[in-house]
């Protein structure tokens, strides 16, 4: 894999769910096609030629060495630190990502501060062994694989992703699915309730819509289409006691 130096790692993000982030991977080989709002930035902003370039990641070497000297600096500010908004700490097929994510995760361990990670790929067995304050997250929109295939690629499937969550909850961790970007029927015909029964054991459910894909705003009713999911979720997260955020400009008024 290749590798690059930064000067910086830990900042603020501006995500509404977010405090501060790490994104020690530049690019992602999962691939996602919705499109992906991270490669479209990375794009825009000239950090990657092209999709094909995108799709090579490349590590940060310096991360430890960075965040042993900015974490100290900032951890009075610091009420959580999230793996990854703009790249998968847990890419599917690269060792060399995971355990520099396990590494940066026993650096913030050992200065007691409350990691959260979310991936398209599995969650390692050994998150089990660092401080129970954590969370652990899988990105989970549908449960067809023909889905999976078009719009993430390079993933892992659905089922590993499932069953890596479920191991780390029944072994006491604290867990979290991320339903976004949740495709409209005219993408892929399925049922939500069901989706969700999946994930009944679950502590958390982040819930949000698909953005800057036409195939939405061609699906007649639409924002009805979200406001409806939006319901199911909450009261899918009522009765089984689960916690849940809806993304904004997900669920609309008069609508």
């Amino acid at each position: 894999m290749s590798k690059i130096k930064r000067n910086t790692l830990l900042y603020k993000t501006g995500v509404e769910y977010g405090d501060y982030t790490i994104n020690h991977v530049l690019g992602c080989s999962h691939g996602c096609t919705y499109p992906c709002y991270a490669f479209m930035m990375a794009r825009r902003f000239g950090r990657v030629k092209d999709y094909q370039d995108w799709l090579k990641p490349r590590l940060v070497e310096n991360s430890i060495e960075l965040l042993r000297k900015e974490i100290p600096r900032k951890q009075k500010s610091i009420k959580s630190v999230h793996l990854c908004f703009t790249t998968d700490p847990f890419m599917y097929g690269h060792p060399e990502v995971i355990e520099m994510s396990l590494e940066i995760i026993r650096l913030l361990d050992h200065y007691g501060i409350k990691c959260t990670a979310l991936t398209k790929g599995v969650l390692p067995l050994e998150l089990a062994k660092f401080d129970k304050m954590h969370e652990w997250g899988i990105s989970l929109v549908s449960f067809d694989e023909g889905f999976r295939k078009q719009y993430e690629p390079f993933s892992a499937d659905y089922p590993a992703r499932l069953a890596s969550i479920k191991k780390l909850n029944d072994l006491g961790c604290k867990t979290w699915v991320s339903m976004e970007p949740y495709p409209t029927p005219n993408i892929v015909q399925q049922d939500l309730k069901e989706l969700l029964s999946k994930v009944s054991f679950t502590n958390k459910i982040i819930f949000g819509r698909l953005h800057y894909n036409k195939l939405v705003s061609a699906f007649p009713g639409y924002q009805g289409f979200y406001n409806d999911a939006v319901k199911t979720v909450i009261d899918f997260c009522n009765d089984f006691d689960i916690a849940y955020h809806i993304k904004a400009r997900t669920f609309r008024e008069n609508e």
